[in-house]
């Protein structure tokens, strides 16, 4: 393990690479079927949000405001706004369920949402997301965990032919979709919450609707607690594995921290072939494990000359670091958009939690930068090679279809670097 700085001296943040709380909650009720977020502080929060995931998944993003303004807040308290959105939108549509979160102003506020979500006669999940604290993996853990606790229904009986998905926020609608078809070759049914996989994966529907479409249903949430086993990947989410745990104890929990590069998927194999109680997965499963194999030997000489910047949130580094390293990556600086116990177990020579300014300031340390499009100008001005991963991937189409995940993810992943390292020195060579 490599220098690991997680306490900084600078009061600010000069290039951010962190996302607030609010927008992972935003996204998560994303993944519920004619669900519709709620976000209980002012109007700019809430149109950064749409206008952000609408460029990067090229979707229509239905979110509706409680319009609080800074003088309301502190005279009054925003809780009334709440009881009038609802009824607003309410008039209009009828969706399935209402995710109201809170914002930066609000939760200074002290805004009593949990009061205000008891006055509603509709259902509602209701969950705190300052923007002051946490990032973009938080505000999708607390959403799921307040899913959990608010909706699901206690049981004591056990379907052991299904099994809950719980993704962290960094795996994109494909890489979900991926994955519970990877579980259901084990003969398992497989309900993915929140689930993307159906809900911004880039289909063409009929029209545009105003609430979102596709993603796990209400119905299906109340009746989580009757499945044999949770899955949780990622760190991000393993205290929501611990709640739907709660609603019945009988229930199996089976957690990783990625499921990335070889290791990791064997790891997912094992457990899987335990719990369905098969002796082999499935011919597809072992032909893929080979061809990443096959690709780990083939992109070994590319990636094992370059040193490389991989930036994002906890649970996605940890993930891409373990698929570099096994093909033999030097990962010359982790650079974290918040903390999390995932950075203590990364293999890299430098973990960092901060902003791009900290990038430009190591810039000798890599060559390759894995990132969202905020590292572009970075990677520009100093010749490095990008590989655009993470949120926001803006002016890219097909966002949705990435998929790193796996055997067959991880394969393509090492040769979209490989290649761009490679790209990356003939250019330079040329020079």
């Amino acid at each position: 393990m490599g220098e690991l700085n997680r306490h900084r001296e600078k009061p600010l943040e000069i290039n951010p690479i962190r996302l607030s709380q609010p927008m992972g909650a935003a996204l998560a009720f994303l993944g519920v079927d004619r669900c519709m977020p709620l976000m209980h502080g002012g109007m700019g929060c809430t149109s950064f949000t749409k206008v952000f995931f609408t460029r990067h998944f090229c979707e229509p993003i239905a979110i509706q405001t409680t319009a609080v303004t800074d003088v309301a807040a502190v005279l009054d308290g925003g809780d009334g706004s709440i009881v009038e959105a609802v009824h607003n939108i309410t008039r209009k549509v009828t969706p399935s369920l209402i995710g109201l979160h809170s914002t930066g102003i609000t939760e200074t506020k002290g805004d009593d949402i949990r009061g205000a979500a008891k006055q509603i006669k509709f259902p509602i999940v209701h969950v705190h997301t300052a923007d002051f604290e946490g990032g973009l993996e938080s505000g999708w853990g607390k959403t799921v965990t307040a899913m959990i606790e608010q909706l699901v229904e206690d049981r004591s009986e056990l379907r052991s032919d299904k099994v809950v998905l719980l993704p962290h926020i960094s795996m994109q609608p494909i890489e979900v979709e991926k994955l519970k078809e990877f579980i259901g070759s084990f003969g398992l049914q497989v309900v993915a919450l929140p689930d993307l996989s159906t809900a911004l994966d880039g289909h063409l529907g009929h029209k545009q609707g105003a609430l979102s479409s596709g993603g796990v249903t209400v119905d299906e949430i109340f009746s989580l607690a009757e499945a044999g086993a949770v899955i949780s990947i990622g760190e991000s989410v393993k205290f929501s594995a611990a709640a739907l745990l709660k609603k019945n104890p009988a229930m199996r929990h089976m957690h990783l921290d990625h499921v990335q590069g070889l290791v990791a998927t064997d790891n997912l194999v094992e457990k899987l072939m335990d719990y369905a109680g098969l002796q082999q997965p499935s011919p597809t499963v072992v032909r893929w494990r080979k061809r990443l194999q096959d690709v780990m030997l083939d992109s070994h000489f590319a990636l094992g000359q370059t040193r490389i910047m991989v930036t994002g949130e906890p649970d996605f580094l940890a993930g891409a670091c373990q698929s570099l390293t096994e093909a033999g990556a030097r990962i010359g600086l982790v650079l974290s958009s918040v903390d999390s116990p995932q950075l203590g177990r990364i293999e890299a020579e430098r973990v960092v939690v901060g902003d791009l300014e900290d990038a430009e300031k190591l810039q000798s340390e890599y060559d390759l930068i894995i990132g969202n499009f905020h590292a572009e100008a970075l990677a520009r001005r100093y010749g490095k090679a990008l590989v655009p991963r993470g949120f926001p991937c803006w002016e890219m189409i097909g966002n949705q279809l990435k998929n790193d995940l796996l055997y067959e993810g991880g394969a393509y992943f090492l040769c979209e670097a490989a290649n761009a390292a490679e790209a990356m020195r003939m250019q330079h060579h040329a020079v």
